[in-house]
């Protein structure tokens, strides 16, 4: 078991999950996703990115495997992004060992890292809500619902709330505020995108970068985005079958014991990095 705590969360890994769990002052992103938990089949691979104060561990999911990365299309910040976490510099060490833990286990389970037919992660749970600027968004599965503050220009404040369901949807968009220009959350109707800026559109949220809170708009995005009907059709599509034959379960279990023992080897001081890594190449070549 590989474990690393931090302010921004805990980080587990099995030998066959990454487990996350957001710490308390995390991004108001990563504290309405709540847990994740990361099946191995679904990494494509693990760094640690050392810098003065510490450094940055991140993992990087197989293209298409997480319906809320799909939806922020490489948009999200760093404090955002679910699957990096800020590591001080007093655990940079522990951070280094859960690298090459989960590194082995992609090897030891020959883990493709290219992309996927099909989400492999659950994304967020419903109910969900999120966005600001002139309004909120949520979606129960069903519908999607934009209830307008104060601020709304009249075009979408007359008439009430918009509720549309899920049937109605053909698309669904979300950019974050960058700089001085606003971003938005929108729904394109399966009629055709309305011309009129998210500012006026009824289908639109235009958020405006004034608060963290403002990103929960992509889980709504994420959400909504995995139930439309090409991606539903990709849900319930059986797994791709692998590649390459997997070693056996028994194999696995010696290999993985094997690994760990010559991790505390290593860390006791009893191998040297060159001993550790020449002792570690014949372990995974005998795969």
């Amino acid at each position: 078991m590989a474990e690393i705590t931090q302010r921004d969360g805990t980080w587990t890994f099995d030998g066959d999950t990454v487990r996350i769990v957001p710490g308390g002052k995390a991004h108001p992103v990563r504290l309405a996703l709540g847990e994740i938990a990361v099946p191995v089949r679904a990494v494509a691979g693990v760094s640690f990115e050392p810098d003065r104060k510490g450094g940055r561990l991140r993992l990087r999911l197989r293209g298409g495997a997480c319906p809320v990365l799909r939806a922020a299309d490489g948009r999200l910040n760093d404090a955002a992004d679910p699957y990096a976490l800020s590591v001080e510099k007093d655990r940079t060490g522990v951070a280094e060992y859960f690298v090459d833990e989960v590194r082995n286990a992609l090897l030891i389970e020959q883990v493709p890292d290219g992309p996927v037919d099909r989400f492999l992660l659950p994304g967020p749970a419903l109910p969900v809500s999120g966005g600001g600027g002139d309004g909120t968004a949520s979606f129960d599965g069903e519908s999607v619902r934009l209830v307008w503050n104060w601020k709304a220009e009249e075009s979408k404040t007359a008439g009430g709330p918009t509720t549309f369901p899920l049937s109605r949807i053909a698309a669904v968009r979300w950019m974050p505020s960058i700089g001085l220009e606003n971003g938005y959350l929108r729904f394109e109707p399966v009629e055709g995108p309305l011309s009129a800026p998210p500012k006026y559109d009824p289908y639109a949220l235009d958020l405006w970068g004034v608060s963290k809170k403002e990103h929960t708009a992509v889980l709504v995005a994420a959400a909504v985005l995995m139930r439309l009907p090409g991606a539903r059709a990709a849900l319930d599509a059986p797994a791709p079958a692998p590649a390459v034959p997997a070693p056996a379960a028994g194999d696995h279990d010696a290999l993985r014991r094997r690994l760990r023992e010559l991790g505390e080897l290593h860390r006791s001081g009893v191998l040297t990095d060159d001993e550790f890594s020449t002792a570690k190449q014949a372990v995974l070549r005998s795969m």
